[in-house]
């Protein structure tokens, strides 16, 4: 397994520059995709202290609960609603800066103030999202979401 080497005090874009390579070895030939999810839920949180980081799953037509790092979430969420089924329905990452100002929004925890959320996509289809909370407004930008997205492609 590939040993982080994230050092305090490098910018965002470092940081993920240096972490994405690092995930790649770690699913590079592995095929299941639990240990994957779970793997780099804990590499995102080691490297960034998110509020909370991990993936929910489409089973049956619901998003369900996936490996993460962080207080208790919500187990199941419809497509369409919230963050998190509205980047499902939509494939498109949703990046929210303050989620109480999005429609719908699902409160899992009080201490969610911004979120974004990613869509995995396999054979065009959305097959998981990755979902990460901070407790900070306006926490996430465009730099998170290009490199969340490459994250969710190596998945």
């Amino acid at each position: 397994m590939a040993e982080q080497l994230i050092i305090q005090g490098t910018t965002k874009q470092e940081r993920y520059e240096t972490l994405l390579p690092q995930i790649a070895a770690v699913v590079d030939g592995e095929t299941d995709i639990i240990a994957n999810m779970a793997n780099v839920s804990a590499m995102l949180q080691e490297t960034f202290r998110f509020w909370w980081t991990g993936f929910y799953r489409v089973v049956d037509g619901e998003l369900v609960l996936g490996p993460f790092q962080g207080p208790m979430a919500c187990t199941r969420i419809r497509k369409g609603r919230g963050v998190c089924g509205t980047a499902w329905a939509k494939a498109e990452t949703q990046l929210v800066p303050d989620v109480d100002k999005f429609p719908g929004h699902i409160a899992c925890s009080s201490a969610s103030r911004s979120e974004i959320v990613v869509p995995i996509i396999r054979e065009g289809e959305v097959v998981a999202v990755l979902d990460i909370d901070s407790d900070r407004l306006d926490a996430f930008d465009e730099t998170d979401r290009r490199y969340l997205e490459q994250i969710a492609a190596l998945l």
